[in-house]
Parts: C-alpha cells; structure tokens; sequence
C-alpha cells in the first residue's frame, strides 16, 4: 500500500504526459464534443480515462502512487488555467476562440463540418435560442465552451 514500484517522479512525468496528451486529443475533436456530451462521448471518455491509466500508474497500485498521479493532474491543470490566465494567446491556443455558425441566416457549413455539428444539433440550437428557422438568426456563434449563442434579428 505505502510501497511504490518505481520512482515518485516517474509518476509526475507519466501525469503530465498523459494530461498534455488527452489536452491535445480533446481539443483536436471540436468545441461542441466538449461543450454537450452525447452519450457516445460520454462512453469515450470513460473508456479513455481507463486506457490512460496502466500509463499514468506503470502498473503500481500504490497509494501513494494514486496520490501523485491525481497531484500532478490536479496541477498541471491548475498550472494550465494560470498560464492561460495571464497570456491570452495561450487561452486562444488551448479553447480556441468564438466562431460565428451563422450571419443573417446564412449558416456556415464548412464551419459546422469542422466542429462536428450536426444539422441537428444546429436546429435544437436554434430552438432553445427562441427561433425555428435559421432565417430569423441574425447571428448563431459557437463558443469556446462549445455552447451555441443565438441572436435574432429584430422585427
């Protein structure tokens, strides 16, 4: 319980990997697969984070082992929002920026094809922001938290 199988520092190195890893692999598959978790994506994740963790932990089952990995975790993604904090060009790196799906009704398809919207997703967007059809959207953007914000034009 208390003995580890390889160094505390193989532990860190392993944590870090692995975060920068899935950082990188999450960011890769669009703000909308982050932002609403459909069931699938739910089942990804899980699986993930079971496949990623033989290499975070090189197979000790310490608990002291179990600590340093969920500390590394924990602060490389403490560490990660500081530094997006103070350097915006990083924070756009890491979310990415606001990204406009639709403009006076005319909805961006190359755009939605690169988040992975669906005409779909994209309607119940529409939906929930009060309109049926696109042509009374003055403006749909996709935020960086993958949420869609719709502004509708005035009558």
């Amino acid at each position: 319980m208390w003995n580890l199988s390889v160094p505390w520092w193989e532990f860190v190195v392993r944590g870090i990997v692995v975060y920068v890893f899935l950082l990188v692999f999450l960011r890769a598959t669009g703000k909308r697969q982050t932002g609403q978790y459909a069931p699938f994506d739910l089942v990804l994740l899980l699986i993930l984070s079971n496949a990623v963790q033989n290499s975070m932990n090189a197979g000790d089952n310490s608990l002291i082992g179990g600590l340093i990995s969920a500390s590394t975790l924990i602060g490389c993604h403490v560490g990660l929002s500081q530094l997006t904090y103070r350097f915006r060009r990083l924070e756009r790196l890491i979310d990415g920026h606001p990204r406009v799906l639709v403009q006076d009704g005319k909805v961006d398809e190359a755009l939605m094809q690169n988040e992975r919207l669906s005409p779909s997703d994209l309607a119940a967007a529409l939906r929930a922001g009060g309109c049926l059809h696109t042509h009374e959207v003055e403006r749909a953007t996709i935020e960086v938290n993958g949420n869609i914000t719709v502004v509708l034009k005035k009558r």
